[in-house]
């Protein structure tokens, strides 16, 4: 491996400190940090946006429910005036359905997160061995039990306790994988920078480079996943993975011709 080489700075998102040391990195590091802060006032707009479709949404319900109570009564009347009335219902319904989509949609992230909260809580219960092989096993074995967020709370607590030991390495890159599986890049890219930043000589290294290209590509920031590419197969050409990212980049500019063909 080249001493120095432009380490990639993917824990931007959740560290304190930087590790990149070409140009390159430096801009991939502005690019993550603008990530990091969009998704954090998407977060706060989305709140802010349901507090104030709550009460629209619960006056619609009894309007639309004021209205079909009615329907009984519309029924006595004309034919005409029956079904006028019946197309306002559905018309409401309709309208409804859709701010309850997505209310629902935005209640489903926000208990995703309260659900990770509660695991910890639950975490918290299991007792931990003070030996930290013994600790780290514990965590594998939660994962291969299926019990993803247990684990991943294992994980992340072995590499508070044991920051510098091998084994952290392994549990960063545990957790950034689990939420790679989930589809949660923004959560995955930190940890992945942690392994890539403090564990350099980690044999996960190189597919933590691929990973975090796939979700920057994921993320629709083309030219962080192509300096994510370009770094693994600078500094492990022989590598699988090295394989991998070349392939990734030929999908890459594939995809980028195409567009360019559809815009003209």
């Amino acid at each position: 491996m080249i001493v120095a080489r432009a380490a990639f700075c993917l824990g931007a998102l959740a560290l304190g400190g930087c590790f990149y040391s070409s140009e390159a990195g430096k801009n991939l590091e502005t690019r993550v940090d603008k990530l990091d802060k969009d998704l954090r006032a998407e977060q706060k707009a989305q709140a802010e946006k349901l507090d104030q479709q709550l009460p629209r949404i619960d006056q619609k319900i009894a309007e639309v429910t004021k209205a079909l109570d009615s329907l009984d009564q519309a029924s006595r009347r004309s034919g005409a005036d029956t079904s006028v009335q019946l197309q306002k219902v559905i018309e409401d319904l309709a309208s409804l359905r859709g701010q309850v989509d997505a209310y629902t949609h935005s209640l489903d992230q926000l208990q995703d997160r309260a659900a990770a909260t509660g695991t910890a809580v639950a975490a918290a219960d299991i007792p931990r061995p003070t030996d930290k092989k013994e600790f780290f096993a514990l965590a594998q074995s939660k994962a291969k039990a299926g019990d993803v967020a247990t684990s991943r709370a294992l994980y992340l607590e072995f590499a508070q306790k044991w920051p510098k030991d091998d084994l952290a390495g392994d549990a960063h890159f545990a957790v950034a994988e689990s939420y790679f599986a989930q589809d949660k890049c923004p959560d995955a890219l930190p940890e992945y920078g942690q392994l890539i930043k403090n564990f350099p000589k980690s044999k996960s290294v190189p597919l933590a480079y691929v990973r975090s290209g796939d979700c920057f590509s994921r993320l629709k920031n083309t030219d962080a996943a192509k300096l994510a590419y370009e770094q693994v197969i600078h500094d492990y050409p022989k590598s699988a993975e090295a394989k991998a990212a070349q392939n990734r980049l030929a999908d890459l500019k594939k995809s980028a011709s195409t567009t360019k063909k559809k815009g003209k």
